[in-house]
């Protein structure tokens, strides 16, 4: 996905977004940070055309410009996790199997059906593939949300905070599902995250946010004491602890 001179804003006034651009590579995770009302969240409503912006370009595929596609076809590229997990009365299965709706025309057929009950597998959510979504602890709906997700067969995963009301080790499986499924299959993702170590230790890329704008966008060579402080407003320092970096706040 390349992303350029992306600008959004409510109203006359009110500008959220300000020259945005960036390219999200197959394969690879990029972490999207900042403080809170960067702009972060509405970045990714912006890049699949939930929110439209005033300006700029979202290319896929190497020339398919996002702004410009029916909502279907963005859907057949491009598969959003928004935050929170669904209160569903649908099963896993049925849940999942609404990632084919951009495919499915007169019916199910069984190409739909093969993807769907690869990624329940893939995904291990087999013994409860039967199971109501709302009947499911937190971590295994985030599970079956991203299960859905990937079962749009998409070439850009966009998450919004898919960690923010899971416990550590579900954060941990979760990103590391998300970091799996990109590798094998080729995905771009690009991770709204609050936790700049849970990124670190998962992501290949990172992108600051800070006063409506991209701060510092690159590798691991980004996260700087210096650049966590202007975006944060918070003195910290940059440790490596059992080989991994990780951000300290003094």
């Amino acid at each position: 996905m390349t992303v350029r001179d992306l600008d959004f804003q409510y109203g006359a006034s009110f500008q959220v977004l300000r020259g945005i651009a960036f390219d999200a590579l197959p394969g690879e995770c990029l972490a999207v940070l900042g403080n809170n009302g960067a702009g972060k969240s509405t970045m990714l409503k912006c890049l699949n055309r939930i929110l439209s912006p005033q300006k700029g370009t979202v290319y896929i595929d190497g020339g398919k410009n996002i702004l410009r596609l029916p909502h279907h076809h963005i859907a057949r590229s491009m598969a959003f996790v928004e935050q929170g997990a669904p209160q569903s009365r649908l099963t896993v299965y049925d849940m999942v199997m609404l990632g084919r709706k951009p495919y499915i025309k007169w019916g199910v057929g069984k190409e739909d059906i093969k993807i769907v009950e690869d990624v329940i597998e893939q995904m291990s959510l087999g013994e409860m593939a039967v199971r109501y979504v709302d009947e499911l602890s937190g971590g295994e709906q985030q599970k079956v949300v991203l299960a859905r997700a990937l079962a749009q067969q998409p070439r850009v995963l966009l998450l919004d905070e898919p960690t923010s009301n899971l416990d550590l080790r579900n954060q941990h499986e979760m990103l590391s599902l998300v970091t799996q499924s990109c590798r094998k299959n080729g995905i771009s993702a690009v991770i709204v995250i609050h936790d700049v170590n849970l990124a670190l230790r998962h992501c290949e890329k990172f992108m600051l946010v800070k006063d409506n704008h991209i701060f510092a966008h690159g590798g691991k060579d980004v996260i700087t004491s210096e650049s966590i402080e202007a975006v944060y407003q918070i003195a910290v320092g940059i440790h490596e602890i059992s080989g991994k970096m990780v951000v300290v706040p003094h």
